[in-house]
């Protein structure tokens, strides 16, 4: 390697960026449409995120192992249409699961096509590297997007319905939080979420300058 190139990461450290330092929900706020909007039960975000991580991973598979041979003038519209076809495969899939389910998600899962986060990880990732490492980056990513909209649909379900996966959790007296699965309540559950995120990654950042000035002296 010559000593202008800068070191390759190792391998796991393309799946655990999306889970804590690239995260796509809490760190780059990518896809906030199916964030504030379906997440306002667990059901439907896990469902979500599972959905966006399953055509991450088929679309990065597909253009990491054909980037050779996309030419570079037409390769966003090839990455749309690589895309357009999981999220139809991945539409029909939950379709045929449960109508119930396609029918809460409505829209939103035809929107994966332009969710940035998908198709910035096949223009800045899956097209400069190798199939192996596209899918750990793919995997990070869309579980963590996955994660931070189950957080999401955890909390305004369970302050707003009382439930979790549709399990009651208090006894009859607790008062719902109506605002919570409300539009309203998905931007309030994200700051605040936010805020416990960046005030850890802070309290992280502060130990790991301590340790590092301690080390130098």
């Amino acid at each position: 390697m010559s000593a202008w190139e800068e070191p390759t990461p190792p391998p796991a450290d393309e799946m655990i960026k999306g889970l804590w330092r690239e995260n796509p929900v809490f760190v780059q706020l990518l896809g906030m449409c199916p964030v504030l909007a379906v997440s306002n039960s667990a059901v439907n975000a896990l469902a979500m995120g599972l959905a966006t991580t399953f055509v991450l991973l088929l679309s990065n598979l597909l253009v990491s192992s054909l980037r050779h041979f996309i030419p570079r003038q037409v390769r966003i519209a090839t990455y749309i249409l690589i895309i357009a076809t999981f999220v139809t495969v991945v539409d029909y899939l939950i379709q045929a699961i449960s109508l119930d389910l396609h029918k809460a998600l409505g829209a939103f899962i035809s929107l994966i096509v332009v969710n940035c986060l998908i198709l910035g990880r096949a223009e800045a990732f899956a097209s400069k590297n190798g199939v192996f490492r596209s899918l750990l980056d793919a995997m990070g990513m869309g579980m963590g997007f996955t994660l931070g909209l189950f957080a999401l649909g955890a909390v305004r379900e369970i302050l707003g319905a009382g439930s979790l996966f549709g399990v009651d959790l208090f006894h009859d007296a607790f008062e719902p939080w109506v605002v919570m699965i409300l539009p309203s309540g998905g931007f309030f559950t994200l700051a605040a979420w936010l805020l416990v995120f960046n005030a850890i990654r802070q309290r992280r950042e502060r130990l790991d300058r301590a340790v590092a000035g301690g080390a130098a002296s």
